[in-house]
């Protein structure tokens, strides 16, 4: 199949079938993305039982005779300072999606974004100076005011320019993720990274 090239008049890319004319797999997607957004939790928070927290190792009065309600540790969790009824521990929140789920995710994506004609591919991404004016200039031309930008390699004018801008994302093809390919209206990429990334589709 083939796609526009920007800025090109009647210039086309032959790109591969796979990796951009698949059908999209609503359930694939939500399961990929789902598992993608999990594995980013640190899943770090805990909270103490009443065995963990400290003190209460004696009965604060004795069982009758006091006419106050019995009591057997001052870290009870009905007790002001006492511990958690159903603590929160640690706990990895990981999910399983194998590579070809994965990857079957990406092309589902990519094809849907040719097909809304939300992909922009461009020769290159260059700016003279690491000035974020050029870079607004040159999103103008795109005829986009953001969006997500996959280049091949870390480009360090490129990422300073655009850093600042809100709406704006900077990723290098090996590290697109389909979070970020959701997150924007318009996703611009280079010829250089779109053939990184059809390699990494395989």
């Amino acid at each position: 199949m083939k796609l526009q090239l920007h800025g090109a008049a009647g210039k086309d890319l032959q790109v591969s079938e796979l990796a951009f004319g698949k059908e999209f797999n609503e359930s694939l997607i939500h399961q990929v993305v789902t598992a993608f957004m999990a594995a980013g939790r640190s899943g770090t928070k805990a909270q103490k039982t009443r065995s963990e927290v400290s003190g209460g190792g004696i009965k604060p009065w004795r069982q009758k005779g006091t006419g106050r309600a019995r009591a057997g540790t001052i870290r009870s969790p009905i007790w002001v300072g006492g511990g958690r009824a159903f603590a929160a521990k640690p706990r990895n929140f990981e999910q399983k999606v194998n590579r070809k789920m994965y990857r079957g995710a990406m092309r589902s994506l990519l094809s849907e974004l040719v097909r809304q004609e939300r992909l922009i591919v461009v020769e290159s991404l260059e700016l003279a100076e690491a000035k974020t004016k050029l870079f607004v200039e040159q999103m103008k031309s795109l005829g986009v005011t953001g969006g997500l930008f996959v280049i091949e390699a870390f480009e360090e004018k490129l990422w300073l320019a655009s850093r600042n801008l809100p709406h704006v994302e900077m990723l290098e093809a090996s590290a697109l993720d389909p979070v970020s390919l959701l997150r924007h209206e318009h996703v611009v990429i280079t010829v250089a990274a779109l053939r990184r990334v059809e390699e990494n589709l395989g």
